[in-house]
């Protein structure tokens, strides 16, 4: 689409007169207030959560069952929004409904260490096993066909490609051929938000105090990395029986050490000490029965 005044590419010699208007402070670019968050209940899409809590009017959530090893992440994210919604009134007020679908296809067709019960390992392609192809591109596909139902403007992912395990369908140039495909296929902009892209685990673990201490609530930065480190679920074999100083896990897995690094990183930064667990909530929330 061509800006008033700019030459056609027709042989006409002036600017053609049919072209679209120039937008000026007199037409303000569309305001989004309504966010579908991809939340599986790990540290980055709770993150991400408040992340969207703070920007947007409306949110609503979403996870995926796909047969994951790890399945008590669906019972965490629960226990996560629970804790959202009795320590921060604020957000509470805009965190709407929550989506669950059963995506079993997903691993029936995969072999891999995600949805089998085998050993991680590195492939001869250069990825770890714990890749699941075409997982994330269902994903977001489905979460905008969601969004598109329920007029929802944004889609939140915690993709990222800084400290990541080298899946290649979390990379910005996955999301950005995504975006485009999909505002095209359902003829209207799909807009993929993905706040963790360009920062490691430290940043992310920053980002969630910076948020929590931005909600309004008082101690809210600290209270929301507690919640982090007390609910959320990261751990690929999806143990919850062995509680760290940054939160519970198999503490061997890929996702535990990336985590575990990124709380020491963290811990470093803020004078906070590594090696003791946080408090633990008085009165830990009941997860709503679905």
């Amino acid at each position: 689409m061509l800006l008033e005044g700019a030459a056609c590419g027709r042989d006409c010699g002036t600017a053609c007169a049919t072209m679209a208007p120039m937008q000026t402070s007199l037409t303000p670019p569309h305001r989004h207030t309504r966010a579908l968050v991809l939340f599986s209940g790990g540290q980055d899409s709770t993150t991400c959560l408040a992340h969207a809590l703070t920007r947007y009017d409306h949110v609503e959530t979403l996870a995926f069952d796909y047969g994951q090893r790890h399945r008590v992440e669906l019972e965490a994210r629960l226990a996560v929004r629970a804790a959202l919604l009795q320590q921060f009134p604020v957000w509470a007020e805009r965190l709407g409904e929550d989506h669950l679908l059963d995506l079993s296809v997903l691993g029936a067709v995969s072999d891999t260490a995600l949805t089998r019960d085998t050993a991680f390992e590195m492939e001869r392609s250069g990825l770890p096993n714990t890749f699941v192809p075409g997982r994330n591109l269902l994903f977001i596909t489905l979460a905008a066909a969601l969004a598109y139902r329920r007029g929802l403007d944004v889609i939140v992912t915690g993709v990222c490609e800084t400290d990541y395990s080298g899946y290649p369908d979390c990379r910005d140039d996955t999301m950005k051929a995504l975006q485009v495909a999909l505002s095209l296929g359902m003829e209207r902009r799909c807009l993929i938000e993905t706040p963790l892209m360009w920062i490691d685990k430290a940043a992310t673990w920053h980002m969630a105090y910076d948020l929590g201490a931005r909600s309004g609530q008082a101690g809210g930065g600290e209270a929301l990395v507690e919640l982090i480190l007390e609910h959320s679920h990261t751990c690929y074999l999806g143990d919850r029986s062995q509680r760290h100083a940054w939160g519970y896990g198999c503490g061997r897995c890929a996702a535990c050490d990336l985590r575990a690094k990124g709380y020491a990183g963290f811990c470093s930064s803020v004078k906070r000490d590594v090696s003791a667990p946080a408090a633990l909530s008085p009165t830990p929330p009941t997860p709503p029965t679905r």
